[in-house]
C-alpha cells in the first residue's frame, strides 16, 4: 500500500522536499497497521482503530505529543475538519471561493507544521482559525475578510498586504480569490516562522505568498466580470389592416397575413435572445367615426393580440390597451376624396406590440 503527501509546488529553489519549503495538504494516506516506525503517517487516516476526537475539535496540549495514541487522535481532528469543509463543497460552495479556500489553507499549514513536530502555539492557532471559518460558513454567516495574525505571528512585507487589499477590490477578485486567500495565510505563516527561527526558516512561505500574490493579480486581470444584463424596450408596430378583416376585431377575423406576423413574433420570443419581462398591446385606429366606437374598436383588437399571442406560448405578462384615435401618425390634412383619405389614414389603424426584458 501507498503513502500520498501533498505538497505545494511553489517552494524555495534551494529547499529540499524535507525541508520547510513546502506547505503540506491533507490527503489520503494508507500504510499497513505494522510498522512502528511509520506509525506516525500510519495515523494520518487512520488506517487502524478510529480515535475518540473531541468533541471541541483542539489538539492535544502540545507536551502530550508524545504517544501514538495521542497524536492518532489529533490526525482525528484534522480529518474530522477536512471532512466538514468537504460538506461544504458538496453543498454547493465552489472550492475556489475566498472564504474557503482560507479555511483550506489554514487547515493546510497547521497540518503541514503539526507533522514537523513544530511544539510552538501555531498548529493549534492555524487550526482554530480555520474551524472558526467552516463554523460561520455552516451557520450561513459572513466569516470575514480579515486575516488575523495568529500565534503572535510578525506582519511581514506591507506591500503584500496591499496588493492583497487591491485585490479584493478588483472587478476580477472572483478569479483570484483562492491565490489571494492562500498569500495571506502563507504571508502568516512565514511571519510565525521568522520569530520562531529566522528568515531563513521564513523565506520559503514568503515565497510562497509572493507568488500567489502575482498569480492572484495575473488572474484578476484576465476575468471579465459578469455582464450585467441590459434593459431593452422594443416596439414592434403591426398594420390593423394587415391584421383584422375591415372593421372587425374578434380571432376569427384576423386575416392570414396577420397570422401570419403574430406568428412569427411568438417565434422570436420563444427563441430567448431577449428574456422578457412584460408586454404591452396597445391598439390605435384612424380619426374616422367617433371617439368612443374607436375606442372600443382599439380595445378589442388588442385584447385579441394578447389571447394570440398566449395561445401560441407567449408567457410573460401581457397587458392590453386600447386608445382609439389618439396618437395619430398622418393627419392627411385636406385629403380628398374618401377612399384617398382612408388610404392615407392607414399608418393610424395599427397594433404596437411593446416588449420590455433584458438581454
Amino acid at each position: 500500500m501507498k503513502t500520498i503527501v501533498q505538497e505545494n509546488s511553489a517552494n524555495s529553489a534551494n529547499t529540499s522536499p524535507n525541508q520547510k519549503g513546502k506547505t503540506m495538504k491533507l490527503s489520503n494516506i494508507s500504510i499497513p497497521c505494522r510498522s512502528a516506525g511509520a506509525a506516525l503517517i500510519m495515523l494520518a487516516l487512520g488506517a487502524c482503530a478510529q480515535p475518540n476526537v473531541p468533541a471541541d475539535g483542539k489538539l492535544a496540549a502540545q507536551q502530550d505529543r508524545i504517544g501514538d495514541a495521542v497524536i492518532h487522535r489529533d490526525y482525528g481532528v484534522y480529518r474530522e475538519t477536512q471532512q466538514r469543509i468537504k460538506a461544504l463543497n458538496d453543498g454547493g460552495r465552489r472550492v475556489a471561493d475566498y472564504q474557503l479556500s482560507k479555511a483550506q489553507c489554514w487547515l493546510d499549514v497547521s497540518f503541514h507544521e503539526y507533522s514537523r513536530n513544530d511544539r510552538g502555539g501555531f498548529p493549534q492557532a492555524a487550526l482554530s482559525e480555520s474551524q472558526r471559518i467552516i463554523g460561520a460558513l455552516e451557520s450561513g454567516k459572513d466569516a470575514g475578510w480579515e486575516t488575523p495574525l495568529v500565534n503572535h505571528a510578525e506582519k511581514l512585507r506591507p506591500d503584500l498586504w496591499a496588493r492583497y487589499d487591491a485585490l479584493k477590490q478588483s472587478p476580477g477578485f472572483s478569479c483570484a480569490a483562492q491565490q489571494t486567500a492562500c498569500g495571506e495565510v502563507e504571508l502568516v505563516h512565514a511571519g510565525n516562522e521568522i520569530h520562531d527561527a529566522g528568515w531563513r526558516h521564513a523565506k520559503p512561505y514568503v515565497q510562497i505568498a509572493e507568488d500567489l500574490t502575482g498569480g492572484a493579480e495575473k488572474s484578476a486581470a484576465g476575468c471579465m466580470p459578469p455582464v450585467k444584463p441590459v434593459a431593452t424596450v422594443e416596439k414592434i408596430t403591426l398594420s390593423a389592416d394587415a391584421l383584422f378583416r375591415f372593421d372587425k376585431s374578434g380571432d376569427k377575423d384576423l386575416l392570414p397575413k396577420g397570422r401570419a406576423e403574430l406568428d412569427a413574433l411568438a417565434q422570436k420570443l420563444a427563441a430567448g435572445q431577449v428574456t422578457v419581462q412584460s408586454m404591452t398591446v396597445t391598439g390605435y385606429t384612424d380619426r374616422l367615426g367617433s371617439a368612443a366606437y374607436n375606442l372600443r374598436l382599439s380595445q378589442a383588437r388588442a385584447n385579441t393580440v394578447k389571447q394570440y399571442l398566449q395561445t401560441h406560448g407567449v408567457t410573460a405578462p401581457i397587458a392590453a390597451e386600447g386608445r382609439g384615435l389618439q396618437d395619430q401618425v398622418e393627419a392627411c390634412t385636406g385629403v380628398k376624396p374618401q377612399t384617398a383619405l382612408i388610404a392615407c389614414l392607414q399608418p393610424n389603424r395599427r397594433v404596437e406590440v411593446s416588449i420590455s426584458g433584458v438581454k
